[in-house]
């Protein structure tokens, strides 16, 4: 049987990072070292939502180096209970949104769009049905 388990993404600052996800609800679950060769190659760090088995898993390389998003990643969506809380969390840490809330069709959730420390897009979808 086939199971989704975890995305994983590269990330500069995990302080910021973390800050930003469990800004979203999401938990932090777990750290793991990479070491190769008696060395701290990388740091992985797990998040989930409440509830939930599938994670993110965000990596950051000891080695300080810098990545380009590319153009082929576009989002990875995240259903919060309280769209306008959320967001309010995000702006304590000078995060906004690219636009604000919006619905793609009538009647359809609002949504928002945010990026993360190292600028990745993750949509916002309201579920608390407002």
């Amino acid at each position: 049987m086939t199971r989704y388990l975890h995305t994983m993404y590269r990330i500069t600052d995990p302080e910021r990072s973390r800050a930003f996800y469990e800004a979203l609800g999401m938990e932090f679950r777990r750290e793991m070292d990479i070491v190769r060769n008696g060395e701290r190659e990388a740091t992985n760090y797990f998040f989930g939502v409440p509830g939930q088995e599938e994670e993110l898993e965000l990596t950051f390389n000891h080695d300080g180096r810098s990545y380009e998003l590319g153009t082929a990643y576009g989002h990875i969506a995240i259903g919060v209970d309280d769209l306008g809380g959320t967001l309010a969390q995000l702006k304590e840490q000078g995060i906004e949104p690219e636009r604000e809330p919006y619905r793609v069709r009538e009647g359809g959730s609002l949504i928002a769009f945010v990026q993360d420390p190292d600028g990745y897009r993750i949509e916002l979808i309201d579920r608390g049905g407002k």
